[in-house]
């Protein structure tokens, strides 16, 4: 009777120890329950502000999943090595294969007219990538320099794009699984935010005057313009620049199904049924990558402080030029449209537009700053290619 009753104490004893509850007061448990709160806020802001929810919805869960004690075991490896659900899922990321299938189904959703009919946006999707470079030059003073360049990536406002260029410093660095967590977490946070943070920025650069500025009706593009286009751009590029070809070409690749007129499946299946599973594979692969032992350290800090800087520099930088292009230009631009630049669409086109109609209530620059935001995609894939380059 005794015995049975110390072995019934040594069974309760193990439960107590095997809970979550238990782990949460044992070393850095308390870095897990910091992340279960931040994920808790991702979801706030997902479902009641509607901040890109597609997007933060998986990447909040996931990471609710990863920092709940001991979970990491049931979902990357056990004890005895067997592999679990997002160890496998994570392959996606660690191999890259998700970043350019996601820009194959953005390219099948995106329409380059804006872009083909005022082709100075490219000059002011270019500029907004001043963000990426100014932050990867201050960050290389401080770190390696391939940690800075996924930092400065971050400046793109491009999540596919960051961690596509933090996977692959990871390698040429030897740090494996030390960039990807706390860049993507900043890269989709930041482009979830983008309509809190870019309108003090849009005010402060721009005059009262200048966010009034009308601006005619874009020229109608032909079919065949867009169609070559996309096959120009590949070729061009790829030419330059190779190491872009991965991001760059499967965008122009999704564009092409969706301009040809020949290949509506395709175009169908990657921009609903493909680019949704890929999203939410990407998402909570991202999400699990934030572990609270791996994601609160002063180096993560540090990540989300230059990644806002890089943020803001980029959405100033295509502002800026605007308004430096403005002054050769007899038929002025909407600076507010500069701010499109970064890459994420079409969310930063419709900042702009919201913005220009709290001045005037009937000034419709949405279509204008698509040119903008759809050259900073193909900007950010140039920018990635370019560090790539040199340091990959």
């Amino acid at each position: 009777m005794f015995i049975s009753a110390i072995r019934w104490g040594d069974a309760l004893i193990e439960l107590w120890e095997s809970t979550g509850i238990y782990a949460m007061f044992q070393g850095d448990g308390w870095k897990n329950v910091i992340m279960i709160v931040i994920a808790l806020v991702l979801f706030y802001l997902a479902i009641a502000k509607k901040f890109e929810p597609l997007l933060l919805v998986p990447i909040a869960f996931g990471m609710l999943l990863i920092n709940i004690p001991g979970a990491k075991e049931q979902l990357y490896q056990s004890p005895e090595g067997e592999e679990g659900l997002l160890y496998i899922l994570s392959q996606g990321v660690n191999k890259v294969i998700y970043p350019p299938l996601i820009f194959l189904g953005i390219g099948a959703m995106t329409d380059f007219g804006p872009l083909i009919a005022n082709p100075k946006s490219l000059l002011i999707g270019g500029a907004a990538q001043i963000g990426v470079f100014l932050t990867f030059a201050v960050a290389a003073l401080l770190v390696e320099p391939e940690f800075a360049a996924a930092i400065g990536m971050i400046g793109g406002a491009d999540g596919p794009t960051a961690i596509y260029v933090a996977t692959q410093m990871e390698k040429a660095a030897g740090k494996i699984g030390e960039y990807v967590p706390i860049i993507a977490v900043a890269a989709y946070s930041y482009m979830a935010l983008i309509p809190i943070i870019q309108p003090p920025f849009m005010k402060l650069l721009t005059t009262k005057k200048e966010r009034q500025i009308r601006m005619k009706q874009l020229r109608t593009v032909s079919k065949k313009e867009k169609i070559i286009f996309p096959i120009a751009v590949t070729l061009l590029c790829g030419i330059i620049l190779p190491s872009a070809l991965p991001l760059l070409g499967m965008l122009m690749l999704g564009n092409l199904f969706k301009e040809c007129l020949v290949t509506d499946r395709l175009k169908e299946t990657a921009s609903n049924a493909m680019m949704n599973i890929i999203t939410i594979l990407l998402g909570v692969c991202v999400g699990a990558k934030a572990q609270g032992s791996s994601f609160l350290t002063w180096t993560s800090l540090a990540v989300i402080g230059g990644g806002l800087i890089a943020f803001i520099a980029g959405t100033c930088g295509g502002i800026l030029m605007v308004k430096f292009m403005n002054l050769f230009s007899k038929e002025k631009m909407n600076p507010l449209i500069g701010s499109a630049g970064v890459s994420a669409v079409p969310m930063a086109a419709r900042v702009s537009q919201k913005e220009g109609q709290k001045e005037v209530p009937d000034n419709y620059l949405l279509m204008h700053a698509m040119g903008p935001n759809v050259a900073g995609v193909i900007g950010s894939a140039v920018a990635a290619g370019v560090l790539l380059a040199i340091f990959a």
